[in-house]
């Protein structure tokens, strides 16, 4: 951590412009990033941050605004959600304001002001099989929130330091990258005489199913079983001029590169497979190889209709978009600052899943690593930049005990993808910043524990949401026997970033 540097911490200010029903009308919004000392990455995924602003929601007058803030921390760097999570949770946060404001409940506003099927973003890209309201309705059947929001408001009005909330939020995140030129990949597959097939493409596998997901298109397009196809690692002189495996874009853009390399050796397979009908695979390919048919194919694919262009804020950043709600239930001590995920419930459109097992990993572990960027994971740094927390003993990440006591995770049934293979969707991102239920759901139980101490209204806490962060603004006698200081009157031995 300091060498390498961490996710950028944003800053996010906002004016927001709605009427007395809820609707949302205006939205002029500032992202500061912090980049650190150098430039790293950071261009893009401030882009990313603006582009997500808006999260789930029609905002039909919207202006956004990034930031690149030059600091004397260490260079910050790309990591699972590159910007987007961070633009969606200051977004959710004036969501949850106005809803206070209003007295309303935060998830009727959200549904109010959610897109539909047709309309466009504030980029001026139009949304196809926008799922987002299936999604958030499923969310609410599945978890059964009203009834359980009724059992939370009891369950608060019993007890004084112990306070629950509960939360749903919904999650609409871009997938491409937003560098053009980067929307390519390649493929190489081998068959050999005996009917055994080589695969090679250009995504790297991290333990996140890729190659799995590579060798099950190979099969399903050749018409084989699994066990014929076997897997050669990443390597550049099989396919070259690789783009990285991010934007979680490998299955999409490696499963269409291994799809067009298949599609070819179907072709040439075809004249044999046709006088053969009752043929086996080892037969065809045999009789191709005796014919001298060539049974090596390079596959390639580049995202089309793709291309943004800021300066008249025109084309298409994303191939297209994934959709998710998560809801949660949180039980924290208001005199310890302690809290438990009591429950989630998540549902997801992947479109038609390549591997539902795979798919529901990769929510799971999304689900815990934004919990821990939302609620556990503190970076303090002395005035000069010296980096404090660069361990476990300091620096606190999700652990077995913080897994959900309930966690239910589903897949969106009946929905199609006609822009990436086999009708899927990428995971890998997506499901990151569902994870801010529980940091909402951690704001309600604060916002009730005040309630009691006659504190209603708009209150800030900053993410992550760490033990001293909830005990400190549940503000109650103990607390404001210790007043914060004018920071006038001292140097800081360290701050939060």
């Amino acid at each position: 951590m300091v060498k390498s540097g961490t996710r950028h911490p944003f800053l996010g200010r906002y004016k927001v412009g709605f009427m007395k029903n809820g609707k949302i009308v205006s939205l002029d919004s500032k992202v500061y990033s912090n980049a650190g000392y150098s430039i790293d990455l950071t261009p893009g995924i401030t882009e990313r941050a603006v582009f997500h602003i808006d999260n789930c929601y029609n905002i039909p007058n919207l202006r956004s605004r990034g930031f690149i803030c030059l600091t004397n921390t260490v260079s910050n760097t790309a990591f699972r959600g590159f910007g987007g999570p961070q633009g969606m949770i200051i977004t959710e946060n004036w969501m949850h304001e106005v809803a206070t404001i209003l007295k309303m409940d935060p998830v009727k506003l959200r549904y109010m002001n959610m897109y539909r099927e047709g309309d466009t973003t504030h980029f001026n890209q139009p949304l196809i099989n926008c799922t987002i309201r299936r999604c958030w309705q499923e969310c609410l059947s599945n978890s059964h929130y009203w009834e359980r929001k009724k059992q939370v408001d009891a369950f608060n009005m019993e007890n004084r330091w112990k306070k629950r909330g509960i939360s749903v939020i919904p999650t609409k995140f871009g997938i491409a990258f937003t560098v053009k030129f980067m929307n390519q990949a390649g493929a190489l597959v081998h068959i050999y005489k005996d009917g055994s097939i080589l695969l090679t493409h250009g995504g790297t596998e991290m333990g996140q199913g890729l190659h799995t997901k590579m060798i099950q298109v190979a099969c399903e397009t050749l018409g084989v079983p699994i066990e014929k196809v076997h897997i050669s690692e990443t390597s550049t002189d099989k396919v070259p001029n690789t783009s990285a495996t991010a934007a979680s874009a490998g299955s999409d853009l490696n499963g269409m590169a291994v799809l067009n390399a298949c599609r070819k050796l179907n072709e040439r397979l075809a004249p044999f497979k046709a006088a053969n009908l009752k043929g086996t695979w080892e037969e065809w390919v045999n009789a191709a190889y005796l014919k001298r048919v060539g049974l090596s194919a390079t596959g390639f694919y580049k995202t089309p209709d793709i291309g943004y262009d800021f300066t008249t804020n025109s084309g298409n950043p994303f191939n297209y978009f994934c959709y998710g709600a998560a809801c949660s239930e949180v039980e924290i001590d208001c005199l310890t600052g302690d809290h438990s995920i009591l429950r989630s419930d998540i549902v997801m459109d992947v479109g038609d899943s390549l591997n539902p097992a795979i798919d529901i990993g990769q929510i799971e572990g999304a689900f815990m690593q934004g919990y821990g960027l939302f609620v556990l994971e503190e970076e303090r740094y002395s005035l000069d930049g010296f980096l404090y927390t660069r361990g476990p003993g300091t620096y606190k990440i999700p652990s077995f005990n913080d897994v959900p006591a309930v966690f239910n995770v589903s897949l969106l049934k009946g929905v199609s993808n006609p822009r990436a293979v086999y009708s899927s969707k990428a995971i890998g991102e997506p499901p990151l910043f569902l994870a801010s239920s529980v940091f909402f759901a951690i704001k309600e139980a604060i916002s009730d524990a005040r309630t009691e101490e006659g504190l209603d209204g708009i209150f800030r806490i900053d993410s992550p949401a760490t033990a001293e962060a909830i005990r400190m603004a549940c503000s109650d006698r103990f607390t404001r026997q210790f007043p914060a200081p004018d920071p006038n009157t001292f140097k800081p031995w360290s701050t939060v970033i």
